[in-house]
Parts: C-alpha cells; sequence; structure tokens
C-alpha cells in the first residue's frame, strides 16, 4: 500500500513505516555482512517517535550536542557516539553521562577534557576527528574538507604517536555519496595518516554513506569495508543519516492562493520553504512535487511555489501541472522526511507542519501537532 493522502490534514510531515522497515532492512544487512557497526545520525533524522521501529535493526546513533546524545540516551537505551567541533566545560560531564564514545575536533579539546575522561567512573573512548583534505563534495556549505575547513586535524598537525587516551580515529567527507567515493577517501586516508591506523582501536567513517540509494552498489560498499578492516585490524563505525530517512516519507500541503504578476503564477502554499524546506533554499535544490514536472514546459500550467511567509525569497520555480493549481489542491512534496524535518524552524509564527506515520494496517497517526504555545514557549 501507499499513503492515502486524502486522509491527510495540511500541512503534515508523513513517514511511510514499510518504507522505513525497507531502508533499515537494508542497513542492517550491510552491518553484518561487512562485519562493522552502523550506527544512525540524528542529524539526519532525529523522528524519536519512529525510533521504537528503528532499534529493530539497528540499537544505536550518533549525536552532534549534548541535546542528540540525551536524546540517544533516552529514547534509543543506548549511550551515543558523540562528536562536535566544540565541547563546553560546564556541559561535559552531562555529556559524558550521555556517551559512549567522544570524538574531539582538535588536540586542544581533548587536552582540555582528558583528565575527566580518565577520572570518569565508566568507560569512555575517546577519539580525534582527522581531516584527509580530499572530498567529492562540490558544494562548499556541504563540504568538511574545503580549504581552511575548522572539521578535523589534518595529517601535519598531529605529532609522530598519538596522545595517550586516543582510541579512535574519525573522518567525514561524504554527502549522499557513492562506495567509490568512499573507496577515493579511504586511499587519501591512508596515504596521510597510515602511521596512526595502527596506534588505534576503531576507525569512525562518518556518514554520507547514501546505501539505501537506488543504483547503490551495497555488495563494493561491504567488499570495501571488509578488505580496510582485515588490512588494518580495526573496528570499524559508520554513521549515515540520509540513508535511514531516504525516499520514506513526504510534507503534504495545500494551496491556499493563487496570485500572478507580469505573467508569472504563483501557488501559495499552507507551508514555507524557509521555514519547513530550508534545505531546498540552502544546496539549492528544486524537490520533486507528486503529479508534476520540474521546470517550466510549455503546453502545460506552469507555477511558482510559494511558501506563507515574509520572505520575498520564499519560493521556488518552476513546476508544471497538467490541471490548473486552484486552492485546496494538495501538493506532496517528495523525500521530505531526512534533513528537512530536523532543520524546520518557526519563523515568521508560521504553523508547524504537524508530524505523522503512515501504516498500512493502521492508517495514519499524526504523533505530533505543533500549537500556539510551542511557538511561543521557543522564545521568552
Amino acid at each position: 500500500m501507499a499513503i492515502d493522502y486524502t486522509k491527510v490534514p495540511t500541512p503534515s510531515y508523513v513517514l511511510d513505516e514499510q518504507l522505513l522497515r525497507n531502508n533499515l532492512k537494508l542497513i542492517k544487512s550491510v552491518k553484518e555482512k561487512a562485519g562493522i557497526e552502523i550506527i544512525m545520525a540524528f542529524k539526519a533524522f532525529s523522528m524519536w517517535s519512529a525510533f521504537p521501529i528503528v532499534t529493530e535493526y539497528i540499537p544505536k546513533a550518533t549525536a552532534s550536542s549534548i541535546h542528540e546524545a540525551q536524546l540517544a540516551y533516552e529514547e534509543m537505551g543506548a549511550k551515543a557516539h558523540t562528536y562536535s567541533p566544540a565541547y563546553k566545560k560546564d556541559d561535559f560531564e552531562t555529556l559524558m553521562r550521555y556517551s559512549s564514545h567522544i570524538t574531539f575536533n582538535s588536540l586542544s579539546q581533548f587536552e582540555l577534557f582528558k583528565e575527566d575522561i580518565k577520572q570518569y567512573p565508566e568507560e569512555i573512548s575517546a577519539g580525534i576527528r582527522i581531516n584527509p583534505q580530499y572530498s567529492d563534495v562540490e558544494t562548499d556549505l556541504y563540504n568538511p574538507c574545503a580549504p581552511g575547513s575548522r572539521l578535523g586535524v589534518i595529517a601535519s598537525q598531529l605529532p609522530g604517536q598519538l596522545p595517550e587516551g586516543i582510541e579512535g580515529l574519525h573522518f567525514h567527507t561524504l554527502c549522499e555519496s557513492t562506495s567509490y567515493d568512499l573507496e577515493k577517501t579511504l586511499k587519501a586516508v591512508e596515504e596521510r595518516f597510515s602511521n596512526y591506523l595502527p596506534q588505534v582501536k576503531w576507525i569512525n567513517m562518518g556518514g554520507g554513506h547514501l546505501m539505501t540509494r537506488k543504483g547503490y552498489d551495497t555488495e563494493h560498499l561491504v567488499e570495501l569495508l571488509k578488505r580496510f578492516k582485515e588490512k588494518w585490524n580495526l573496528d570499524i563505525i559508520l554513521e549515515p543519516g540520509s540513508a535511514f530517512a531516504w525516499e520514506t516519507g513526504d510534507l503534504v500541503a495545500s494551496v491556499v492562493d493563487v496570485v500572478e504578476n507580469q505573467g508569472v503564477k504563483t501557488a501559495i502554499m499552507d507551508v514555507s520553504f524557509t521555514a519547513h524546506m530550508p534545505d531546498c533554499l540552502e544546496m539549492p535544490y528544486q524537490p520533486r512535487v507528486k503529479n508534476s514536472k520540474q521546470g517550466a514546459i510549455e503546453g502545460m500550467h506552469i507555477y511558482r511555489l510559494g511558501g506563507n511567509s515574509c520572505l520575498a525569497g520564499d519560493y521556488m520555480e518552476y513546476w508544471s501541472f497538467e490541471q490548473e493549481l486552484k486552492p485546496g489542491d494538495k501538493l506532496i512534496f517528495e523525500d521530505m522526511i531526512h534533513y528537512t524535518m530536523v532543520k524546520t524552524t518557526m519563523f515568521n509564527g508560521v504553523p508547524h507542519p504537524n508530524i505523522a506515520i503512515w501504516n498500512d494496517a493502521a492508517g495514519l497517526k499524526i504523533v505530533k501537532k505543533f500549537t500556539y504555545e510551542d511557538y511561543k514557549n521557543r522564545l521568552s
């Protein structure tokens, strides 16, 4: 079955449970075949109402902040693999409570906190993020290896012997990438950091492994990871985010009005690009809309789609439809569960979309309906 959009109130993000399970089965199979650990990245998918489904397949997560680490502990029942560009002294004791692994972005941060980790009554494995100075990512906003990057330590900044207490290395170079992109990164890691690999117990290869995308060569990924693990005798960790929720659900909106200015028609919706789909404007990319074609196609009805905030640039163009759009028509923005949801804001006080799960047997369940109080309590 598929989501019955006639039953979905707008605006709503709707996760399709079966599609999520399909992704989780594939991710678990890669984990088992390669003999590695795969954990889920909250920065891409932190819809905790779905965590009981996720933990049937993948029981752990990676966190990028103290709040994500606490969410992992409370809602997945497991301590997080935590990395942040910087940790504050006031937060660190709490962070240790929720973390099994803590990766540091710099040697100075490790030096600041190494005694805290050593004296903590429960075991915490410390790592250092490295920057292999290579990435296939073309958009600088998402490229952690761009020149001058603040993320990770380059090889020339490391001493010949890693400081005592560093048990792992972490890198992150990918973004919705292939296993062949990872293969190129691993060559760069070996070229620059081969003398450090025998000094550690584990290596975290970060996220961006889009193994659930159609056409991704999972067998190549498995063989690549097995070879690297055998060569260096290391525990391997992957922490994909998008792969978990890739193409598992949509943002369902309604047309509220249609306006025209100098021949340009804009369908104004009950959602906002800047507030509810900010990654579309950041990347930028034009999302797919069900029952439409991207671009201005002659002979079809052509529209900009406009958000309901006061930001002048809260729109994207163009989509072409077989039929004219009118108030009340539903628009389904596809693949809006990963990243999009975690980046939303309540800018302008625009009503925030519901969060819902579709189950083929049980139908639609709205797990969160946002109210004025949610907007008000964000500020004071």
